[in-house]
């Protein structure tokens, strides 16, 4: 294979089934790549001392693509190595140690993709219309990123 058949690619996926991470995985992976970075978002079971029963994520779904192709050309510009760049994000309820997230970057060394998976959900996190609510045992909480430019804005 060359090199130009392995052209790069963004696989952008917001859906309400399960996450999978060898599917996930297995869309970057370029035999011209020595590195494949991975950052698994996952539910935990508590939040500040309340016990968390699941989240529900929303999200403004055309829009929300749109700023995460944002994300991967912002990427592309700043680590030009990258090859491949996945992000899928789950809608609806998430169970308790289910995945919420998973991104994955490759390309030919560890640094680049290690870089630029953190670039990629800290930047998620702050500019990408997706909404998280915790349910808890006996109540819930929309919650904001903190990273969220919106969320910084006057009240």
């Amino acid at each position: 294979m060359e090199e130009s058949e392995d052209v790069p690619k963004d696989f952008i996926k917001l859906k309400s089934e399960k996450l999978s991470v060898d599917e996930v995985s297995e869309l970057v992976i370029s035999p011209y790549c020595g590195a494949v970075s991975l950052f698994i978002g996952t539910t935990r079971n508590n939040f500040e001392g309340k016990k968390v029963i699941h989240l529900e994520y929303e999200a403004y779904t055309s829009m929300a693509e749109t700023e995460i192709k944002k994300i991967c050309r912002d990427v592309r510009q700043k680590w030009p190595s990258v090859k491949h760049i996945a992000v899928h994000h789950r809608l609806g309820v998430v169970p308790i140690t289910e995945a919420s997230v998973i991104i994955a970057v490759s390309s030919p060394h560890r640094a680049e993709s290690l870089e630029a998976v953190t670039y990629c959900i800290n930047t998620l996190k702050a500019s990408v219309p997706i909404w998280k609510k915790e349910i808890y045992e006996d109540e819930y909480s929309w919650k904001e990123n903190k990273e969220c430019f919106w969320a910084n804005s006057e009240k």
